[in-house]
């Protein structure tokens, strides 16, 4: 019976944790930054929506505080760049039909298959397909990179703005280690 009361206690007072960290961010807080641009907290639920970001000049950066908003807020402040096509969703932003380093017109960008010869470099925006669990998939900012890793930075993840993920090198061929990653597109 001690072991039941136990594992009750544990059990809510996790949850009274969990819900007051996430009370303490409100939506559109900002929680983390990336060359002067914030990402922005978008609540427990990755599908949530607040209203759509426009640049002053009209520009559409997308619904905040989705990951693409987060992406293309990036390019347009830091790279300087600006989408020929504005909309869709996450994976939409890999064209599967180009071969490895073609040139992405929707997105006026240079894409880079995983698992090829051309190694990531911070700025890239990496490209997750969608998987079971968010059929939109996911995007984010490589921040660094080195012989083992690359470090991405993100939006619309809970409070998990940055993670690492492994770099593998076999042979000529650099792989991010994710199966759900289909690449990166580059400005250049």
């Amino acid at each position: 019976m001690q072991s039941i009361r136990w594992v009750i206690f544990l059990f809510f007072s996790f949850t009274a944790v969990s819900f007051s960290w996430y009370d303490a961010n409100p939506i559109g807080k900002p929680i983390d930054n990336l060359n002067g641009v914030n990402v922005y907290f978008n609540g427990k639920d990755f599908t949530n929506v607040v209203g759509r970001n426009v640049a002053a000049d009209g520009y559409n950066l997308g619904l905040k505080y989705q990951c693409v908003e987060f992406v293309k807020r990036y390019y347009y402040e830091v790279m300087d760049h600006k989408m020929p096509n504005t909309y869709g969703h996450a994976k939409d932003y890999f064209d599967k039909s180009l071969g490895d380093r073609g040139y992405n017109k929707k997105r006026g960008l240079m894409q880079y298959r995983n698992v090829r010869e051309y190694r990531p470099m911070v700025n890239d925006l990496l490209v997750y397909d969608g998987y079971q669990g968010n059929r939109f998939g996911h995007v984010a900012i490589i921040s660094k990179v080195s012989e083992e890793y690359v470090e991405i930075v993100q939006q619309n993840m809970g409070l998990s703005t940055r993670v690492q993920i492994p770099l593998v090198k076999f042979h000529q061929y650099w792989t991010i280690a994710d199966y759900n990653i289909l690449g990166w597109l580059r400005k250049e």
